[in-house]
């Protein structure tokens, strides 16, 4: 049966929405960095501020190691020493001109600097200022966060891990979904902004996106009135939804049939004997009821099949499927190849893809228009934009305010 290929083209520079809106970027690891390349991503000029010498992400080994190339294309790079006044000069002089502050400092950091959201209510009154935290207000407000320790706290790692045995997620996923949640309130400050005029200070955070995340399971108990059980020995929705062993011991398979529609397809695609003929399984209720009954069927036609062959039925005939995956398997992925992968450098000069931004404007996708910046590669061309001359910058440069 033919396909049709849907690839999305690349938004150009002038369909790009947010296009025109300056963005300083004060912020280092995952967070902060998400929320900013979400930004640029769409559009924004993105000036990220990093240290002399550079961020230090920028130098993390082993699971730390891809969080700097991933989350910093479509920026420009300057350093700055916050610590000397010149270089704090300079900061507020690229505030001033802004449109949109992130930063994920320790609470008060900034603040004591001189370059906390108040500090330009007068000469900047526009400017919506971002603050990627641990905590919102509250008592825990004070605490220093990360991924880890409020996917701890918040429930999810006990949601991931067998019981007793609470496990972190297998990705960075509260610190991305906390910086999609702070690029979403800063579009909405934004969108206020055209109303209104006025600027304002939005902040994200840790815990509480831990605590948005797992809210279907504090919703489950409260309508069960039942603790909720661990992922992995939860009661199911749905008789088949379930990770199969194939012929071949390292090709697993994910299949999901949820509506009795698809229940009636999987039986016609398949022989399951008077399973599939069993008229007191028509209701998918009826069917989580009898999963020791069913499972054990579907695993036994499963484990004798080839992975390959299972997908192309089930690909034609509608049903969900996943063939288990690693993440590096992605960078060969056929369908993430047609626009969802694009290119950027690596620190080491080698060349390599990431993910693209998982939206489609008008039917395209949004490309890299900046590499990955080295440590200050666009410092001068910033300085010059907010009014230093070329010797200011050469003085700013010999002091060491500038990197």
């Amino acid at each position: 049966m033919s396909r049709i290929r849907i690839i999305a083209p690349s938004l150009s520079d002038a369909d790009l929405p947010l296009a025109g809106v300056r963005v300083i970027e004060f912020t280092h690891m995952v967070m902060g960095p998400t929320a900013g390349v979400v930004l640029a991503d769409l559009g924004a000029d993105v000036i990220k501020v990093e240290p002399v010498g550079g961020d230090h992400t920028r130098t993390l080994l082993g699971s730390g190691a891809g969080y700097f190339p991933m989350f910093n294309r479509n920026k420009r790079s300057i350093c700055l020493d916050l610590k000397s006044p010149d270089g704090l000069i300079a900061a507020r002089r690229l505030i001033d001109g802004a449109d949109v502050v992130i930063e994920n400092f320790r609470p008060g950091a900034l603040e004591r600097m001189g370059l906390g959201a108040d500090s330009f209510a007068e000469s900047n009154p526009g400017l919506i200022y971002c603050s990627a935290k641990g905590f919102l207000a509250g008592p825990y407000g004070h605490r220093t966060a990360l991924d880890e320790v409020t996917q701890m706290m918040g429930g999810l790692a006990y949601m991931t891990g067998p019981p007793g045995r609470p496990l972190r997620a297998g990705s960075s996923v509260v610190d991305i979904t906390g910086g999609m949640f702070g690029a979403i309130a800063i579009l909405a400050a934004l969108e206020r902004r055209h109303r209104t005029g006025r600027g304002g200070a939005v902040k994200c955070s840790l815990f509480e996106t831990t605590a948005f995340l797992v809210g279907q399971h504090m919703a489950q108990q409260a309508v069960t009135g039942v603790l909720t059980a661990p992922m992995p020995v939860r009661v199911s929705a749905w008789a088949i939804y379930d990770v199969f062993e194939t012929a071949r011991a390292d090709e697993q398979l994910f299949v999901g049939v949820v509506t009795d529609s698809q229940w009636q397809t999987f039986c016609k695609l398949f022989d399951l004997g008077d399973i599939g003929t069993d008229p007191d399984l028509a209701a998918n209720n009826q069917r989580v009821l009898a999963r020791d009954r069913i499972l054990p069927v579907v695993r036994a036609l499963f484990a004798a099949t080839e992975r390959s062959e299972l997908v192309e039925r089930l690909e034609r005939a509608g049903l969900p499927f996943a063939p288990i995956a690693k993440p590096g398997d992605l960078f060969d992925d056929p369908h993430l190849n047609e626009g969802g992968l694009v290119p950027i450098t690596l620190a080491d000069g080698r060349s390599t893809k990431m993910p693209a931004l998982p939206v489609e404007i008008d039917g395209a996708r949004s490309g890299v228009r900046q590499d990955v910046p080295h440590p200050g590669a666009h410092g001068d061309a910033i300085l010059a934009e907010a009014g230093y001359s070329a010797d200011d910058i050469v003085t700013l440069r010999r002091s060491g305010a500038l990197g």
